[in-house]
């Protein structure tokens, strides 16, 4: 069931989404050779507890970490670890979400590591470019498939992939609600959009193909099948009669 928000609802999931949004800028600026997925993570949880919020992701299904962190190949959902330490010419997908009076902020970016190959910048510029593209499809009395349909135009128009399995999703006192936001389909077609829906539009775009394998065996970590980086990228946002509002800004 889709739960639609009030004005003073949305009005009130702003604090989430301001904290979810100053965790990952704050949290990115730390990406460098050197650093491993676990100290990104303490720093984002300290952040989170600091400003008064809740880490969203810790403890979710039994999730081990209050940030996703998925290196190159990987799409969504790894796990921080002491053991993976990042190097020049990785990227970096960090996913950070914030509960705050209730209200659930969710968002992610990925990160370049140093310098990166031409491929890595363009599919990050690529998957960002296709996340506003969907975000400016989020229009009352649209269709979600105009979201699809904006993400997937981007995405394929540059060569590569959109990810099938995993996609966005409704948002509010909980971190998932219906409905379901794919990155890909049609114009015109799929459940109407109202105000007061709010949605995690999220690409996953991937250099090669589409396909994803997983989850691994811890049970999270969903990686590309043909082993070419991926790239995600996602914002909290809310429909609205003036259009569409981003909640996770800062």
């Amino acid at each position: 069931m889709v739960i639609i928000k009030t004005a003073s609802e949305i009005e009130a999931m702003k604090a989430a989404g301001r904290l979810s949004a100053k965790v990952l800028r704050k949290t990115g600026e730390l990406v460098r050779p050197g650093i491993s997925t676990l100290e990104l993570d303490r720093f984002a949880e300290n952040l989170i507890r600091m400003e008064g919020g809740i880490p969203a992701f810790l403890g979710y299904n039994g999730f081990r970490g209050s940030i996703c962190a998925s290196l190159n190949e990987q799409i969504v959902h790894g796990i921080p670890s002491a053991e993976v330490i990042l190097k020049e010419g990785d990227i970096i997908s960090i996913d950070t979400g914030a509960t705050v009076a209730g209200w659930v902020g969710d968002n992610a970016a990925t990160f370049a590591v140093g310098q990166i190959s031409e491929e890595k910048q363009r599919l990050l510029e690529v998957t960002e470019r296709s996340m506003w593209a969907g975000i400016d499809a989020a229009l009352v009395d649209g269709h979600l498939g105009d979201i699809g349909h904006a993400v997937q135009s981007v995405a394929e128009a540059a060569g590569f992939g959109v990810v099938r399995d995993y996609v966005g999703h409704g948002i509010g006192h909980k971190m998932h609600e219906d409905p379901s936001v794919p990155n890909f389909g049609h114009r015109g077609r799929g459940m109407r959009l109202k105000a007061g829906m709010v949605i995690a539009i999220e690409p996953m775009i991937n250099a090669g193909s589409y396909e994803a394998i997983g989850p691994g065996a811890d049970g999270w970590l969903v990686c590309t099948r043909d082993g070419r980086p991926s790239a995600h990228f996602e914002r909290t946002v809310a429909i609205t009669m003036d259009g569409p509002l981003v909640l996770t800004a800062e």
